[in-house]
């Protein structure tokens, strides 16, 4: 991918270059909101990480401005500001996500990997994993010759896992991208409905493909 990272901290600007680096990812890093928002305009960008609190100009007014004009670039603000009005803020002026600081490289990573998905996704009809096959269009699951019934919820989360495999989808990721909520609600919301999902899609005989990851999150993946 590349993306366009606009933060004035040098040595924040420095650790997020050399994280999305070792994915494999290029980024070009500016410290100036307005010299940002001329870099985003003019060129295209596989993602943009905006940082809120800029010099010449602010990361909200970045955004919309860039809406505005029509650049649909997707884009995750990074801010000390983690209130949920500031998050709605952020969503309100164009940003399709908001990462908190400080955070674990780890999550940006993913973040900005899944902002960088989103565009595809939005046209692929279905999408298999080995012998599992989610159609979009028909909203239905089939493993090998067996039609699977899920309730909504359920396949949101199939569709969430499936459209990050083999990566890791973290519980935030999940509670935004399912069940639209920007908190941790602090229940097993997420553990009750994986269960549900895993005992329809892994039944007995068949290779597992919904997956834990300690202290991560869970992913769709084989072996």
């Amino acid at each position: 991918m590349r993306i366009l990272l606009i933060e004035d901290s040098a040595t924040v600007a420095s650790q997020i270059c050399e994280g999305l680096g070792l994915r494999g990812h290029d980024v070009v890093a500016v410290g100036d909101g307005a010299a940002g928002f001329e870099r985003a305009r003019a060129t295209e960008w596989d993602a943009l990480i905006v940082d809120r609190m800029l010099p010449s100009m602010d990361g909200l007014l970045l955004v919309k401005t860039l809406r505005s004009e029509g650049v649909r670039t997707p884009a995750l603000f990074l801010t000390a500001l983690g209130l949920v009005e500031d998050r709605v803020e952020g969503f309100e002026a164009g940003g399709d996500d908001y990462l908190v600081k400080p955070f674990a490289m780890a999550e940006l990573v993913a973040r900005v990997e899944a902002l960088g998905r989103r565009e595809s996704r939005l046209f692929s009809a279905s999408q298999s994993l080995a012998d599992l096959t989610i159609d979009r269009l028909a909203r239905t699951v089939t493993r090998g010759d067996r039609i699977i019934s899920l309730q909504a919820r359920e396949y949101e989360l199939l569709d969430a896992l499936l459209t990050e495999t083999p990566n890791v989808v973290t519980r935030t990721m999940l509670l935004e991208r399912v069940w639209k909520i920007r908190f941790d609600p602090g229940t097993n919301l997420i553990e009750s409905h994986i269960s549900r999902l895993r005992s329809k899609i892994d039944v007995e005989g068949t290779a597992p493909i919904i997956h834990t990851i300690r202290g991560e999150g869970y992913a769709a993946r084989l072996g």
